[in-house]
């Protein structure tokens, strides 16, 4: 059994109600769905199939010589090819494209075992762990990955960088560590590099991660003592604490920090790694959040950017709460995996990739953005 099917055996197994039974507090704000989506028919395995089929088509002849995707940018783009190739099912670790490509990462690893010649060393890392994880074969890279994490654990802010517990900083990961303020994106890549390569949801460095993330939620309580938490307070997370907090989607009047859902659904996501169950009240305050604000339409808070980035994330964080269906803050029930997979089918272009024209995020360069859609699908495909 994997950690994420434990942690989400652990989750689905605290308290007699299920989750389509948590208490939706605050006012009801549902974003726009499309009536296509409203009436996906339920989900079909063959039409995601055919829709991966088309982006691995469209991406095998888009790596360049150096045996990367987009290396122009930072090899944190072609880690996320690499992964979503390999969970496409389409595509082996032996396949000639994937050993190329995990060559190409290996060049990056500096002398401390993370991509520490990346410009972004955390998130790059994190993104790569979880692509050597998916090809390792026979052990192959598993002193790659164990070098990785602790690589890692090192980078997080924390005492060794002379934060404790009441600076805004603890626990989060920037993009390149001590150089650059934590933010919730990057933290939750961190927690599912290290959960998904083995390490234990009591593992002291998700124990610090948690602090972080928990400050990240618009809930004024006990697990977060920022001044704007109870400006909001409507469950949803933000993307950082660092300098008086900041969220992508901006401040209300009175000076608050809006949730969208990407964050969100990371923060959820994260919560469910390092083991809380469904009756933590930060738990309960996200789903809320969710609830309210379900669509496939939009990103909510951001409209259409960083959408597909909010599906990657949706899709995985789905997949942890494992549940076939989910029930919004309206009474209305979703077959989520066949919504997904009729958002994606009908945002794919001729040529079978994706691209986001609402160029945020980097989510213009269609390598980046076929591989969120491929990760995405390969969720609506697990049982």
């Amino acid at each position: 059994m994997t950690p994420e099917s434990r942690s989400r055996r652990r989750f689905l197994g605290q308290g007699a109600r299920t989750l389509g039974l948590l208490a939706c507090a605050g006012a009801v704000r549902p974003g726009r769905l499309l009536a296509d989506d409203a009436k996906a028919a339920p989900s079909d395995p063959a039409e995601a199939t055919r829709l991966i089929d088309r982006g691995v088509a469209f991406l095998r002849p888009r790596q360049d010589a150096k045996g990367g995707w987009s290396t122009q940018r930072e090899p944190g783009v072609t880690a996320l090819v690499v992964t979503a190739l390999l969970r496409s099912g389409q595509v082996t670790a032996a396949d000639p494209a994937i050993t190329k490509a995990l060559t190409y990462l290996e060049s990056f690893i500096g002398p401390h075992g993370g991509v520490s010649e990346s410009a972004h060393a955390n998130y790059t890392t994190s993104i790569a762990m979880v692509a050597f994880q998916e090809a390792n074969r026979k052990g192959r890279y598993d002193r790659t990955i164990k070098t990785a994490q602790n690589f890692l654990k090192t980078m997080q802010w924390d005492e060794s960088e002379g934060k404790d517990r009441d600076d805004p900083f603890y626990g989060g990961a920037g993009y390149g560590g001590r150089n650059s303020r934590p933010d919730l994106s990057n933290t939750a890549f961190f927690i599912e590099a290290l959960r998904d390569t083995g390490l234990p949801a009591d593992d002291p460095s998700l124990k610090k991660a948690m602090v972080f993330v928990s400050r990240c939620q618009n809930l004024k309580g006990e697990f977060n003592d920022q001044a704007w938490a109870a400006k909001v307070d409507d469950g949803g997370f933000v993307y950082s604490t660092a300098h008086d907090g900041e969220s992508m989607a901006g401040k209300t009047d009175g000076g608050g920090l809006r949730s969208y859902a990407s964050m969100t659904y990371a923060g959820l996501k994260s919560m469910i790694y390092a083991g809380l169950d469904r009756n933590d009240p930060r738990v309960k305050a996200a789903m809320t959040y969710i609830k309210n604000h379900y669509t496939l339409d939009e990103n909510p808070g951001l409209g259409q950017q960083g959408l597909y980035y909010y599906y990657h994330t949706f899709a995985k964080t789905m997949a942890v709460l494992g549940e076939a269906k989910f029930t919004d803050a309206k009474g209305v029930q979703h077959d989520w995996k066949a919504e997904l997979t009729a958002a994606l089918a009908k945002r794919q272009d001729p040529e079978g990739g994706w691209v986001n024209h609402s160029d945020r995020f980097m989510e213009g360069d269609p390598n980046l953005v076929t591989a969120y859609a491929l990760l995405a699908l390969a969720y609506t495909r697990q049982k």
